[in-house]
């Protein structure tokens, strides 16, 4: 997958968008003044066949859209992130996820993560969330403690892309 930004990020969504390069099997690219023509054809060129996009509002990432090779929407999330005030050690290349909200599982195969509910070393947890949110996604390192790498997602919409 290939992790961007909107134009003229501010620092907390380049931050964002490191830490989950950092997390998640991916690379990031600064984006500058590519179009999404451009976006599409870096991600062809790195062959990546999924495309992050973070949008921010005042400052802070705000809404992740998944595009794929086409350049269709696959998903978008609107979204609060909580990030680590040190750097996450995570096994990119062992992660694995667990989900505990049916209606967002497919999340694993868009981030290229296996389920695996019964690992408890180098793991995404999708879990319920107790209060206004859809969902939780929270990132556990490999002595099975949370980073402090959050993301909030309050809303979600399946795109005309979406499996």
């Amino acid at each position: 997958m290939l992790i961007t930004t909107s134009r003229k990020p501010g620092s907390r969504t380049r931050s964002f968008c490191q830490t989950l390069h950092r997390v998640l099997n991916s690379e990031y690219v600064n984006r500058g003044k590519m179009s999404m023509r451009d976006v599409l054809l870096k991600a062809s060129q790195l062959n990546h066949d999924t495309i992050a996009v973070v949008f921010e509002k005042h400052g802070n990432p705000s809404k992740i859209t998944f595009y794929d090779c086409d350049g269709s929407e696959i998903i978008y999330i609107t979204l609060n992130a909580a990030l680590p005030e040190k750097r996450i050690k995570i096994h990119k290349d062992h992660l694995s996820y667990k989900c505990d909200v049916k209606d967002l599982c497919f999340l694993g195969d868009i981030l290229n993560i296996e389920s695996d509910n019964e690992s408890e070393l180098d793991f995404l947890w999708i879990k319920k969330s107790d209060n206004d949110y859809k969902a939780i996604l929270e990132f556990f390192d490999s002595s099975g403690i949370s980073t402090g790498f959050k993301i909030f997602i309050k809303n979600f919409n399946r795109g005309e892309g979406a499996a």
